[in-house]
């Protein structure tokens, strides 16, 4: 009988962790959602309405309107491989090929690129998808036929699915299919609400975990049955992963990655990858450029100690001057905040002084 071992945020792994399920989980694997265009109606789909059948490109939250765009996200996050995901990107199959093919020139042979597929693809596709560098493809499918051809063209293959709560003798059977096949995994997710499939689950008798927020209740044990079943009687790698992974562990290293990056000299990073600094908010558009030189000429400041940010219209500074000077400049509203190191700066804290 084969160990099962605890991976982080909860999750568990019988066998070997798919290199692209490993870099994921050092916050490492760049997001690429190709399009939010999609012939299924899956029940569980937690896509947001802002991408649900939009034809949009994102790069983790960057929306894309050129390659520079998923340069940049990935060169800010050393961004070690690429996870397209949609939608279907098989919608928009030149597109996963071109930007493929340009991450592989970018960054080398070494940066890994997998795809989520949600339909059965042709062995002539297939074989263009590793010509343009994939290297791994997840079938969104209950069954074993395009993981054979996959496999056949050299592309590493697996199945990832959500671990529904009444699938277990399924999955357990696609497992049996799935083992007679060298070097497939099966991916089970934990089963997650959110605001656009939350009355879809409810109807279907699904609940929330008691402490948990987005998580349903009993997909843990049935992915925990599965993987007990396959310890004993499968020999390929069956990975759970949590809800909690996607926040508390990949998306968390993933911002401090980024943040170490991106951040200014009056910027520091604290444990969750957030940028935490002191501001000078209240200020009129003409009445920034005079109060930021101001400072920098009563106090002495140097430049990396003060910056004049337009766009959100106030003044920065490290978070330590912005306690000092708030004790000495009355006339002024300081303030504390935290916000995430993403290209809209999204602004999660504001305490202020």
């Amino acid at each position: 009988m084969r160990k099962l071992k605890d991976t982080e945020g909860g999750g568990f792994v019988v066998g070997n962790l798919p290199l692209g399920c490993d870099l994921c989980l050092q916050g490492a694997k760049l997001v690429l959602f190709l399009t939010g265009l999609c012939r299924r109606r899956c029940f569980y789909c937690p896509l947001s309405e802002k991408r649900r059948q939009k034809d949009v490109v994102y790069a983790n939250e960057r929306l894309v309107r050129s390659w520079r765009d998923i340069v940049a996200e990935a060169e800010e996050m050393d961004a070690l491989g690429t996870g397209i995901t949609g939608g279907d990107p098989m919608l928009r199959f030149r597109r996963m090929l071109r930007y493929s093919k340009l991450l592989k020139e970018k960054f080398g042979k070494e940066h890994h690129i997998h795809v989520y597929l949600c339909e059965d693809v042709s062995r002539e596709k297939l074989k263009k998808m590793k010509e343009a560098g994939i290297d791994e493809v997840r079938f969104h499918l209950l069954t074993s036929e395009p993981v054979v051809k996959a496999i056949g063209v050299g592309l590493d293959a697996g199945i990832e699915i959500p671990a529904v709560p009444g699938w277990e003798d399924r999955i357990i059977n696609l497992i049996r299919k799935l083992d007679e096949i060298e070097g497939v995994f099966i991916n089970l997710n934990e089963l997650e609400f959110s605001e656009t499939n939350a009355a879809n689950l409810h109807r279907r008798g699904f609940r929330l975990r008691e402490d948990s927020a987005v998580a349903a209740e009993g997909s843990r044990e049935c992915a925990l049955t599965v993987a007990k079943w396959g310890a004993k009687n499968a020999t390929l790698t069956i990975h759970y992963c949590s809800s909690i992974v996607k926040d508390s562990v990949q998306l968390r290293k993933r911002l401090i990655r980024k943040a170490f990056n991106v951040a200014k000299p009056h910027e520091e990073v604290n444990e969750d990858g957030l940028l935490f600094k002191g501001i000078i908010t209240g200020l009129k558009t003409q009445e920034l450029a005079e109060v930021h030189k101001y400072l920098m000429r009563k106090y002495r400041l140097k430049q990396d100690e003060i910056y004049l940010n337009r766009e959100k219209k106030r003044i920065e500074l490290h978070w330590r001057l912005a306690e000092k000077l708030a004790k000495l400049e009355k006339n002024l509203k300081f303030a504390l905040v935290e916000e995430y190191p993403t290209q809209d700066r999204l602004e999660t804290t504001f305490f202020p002084l």
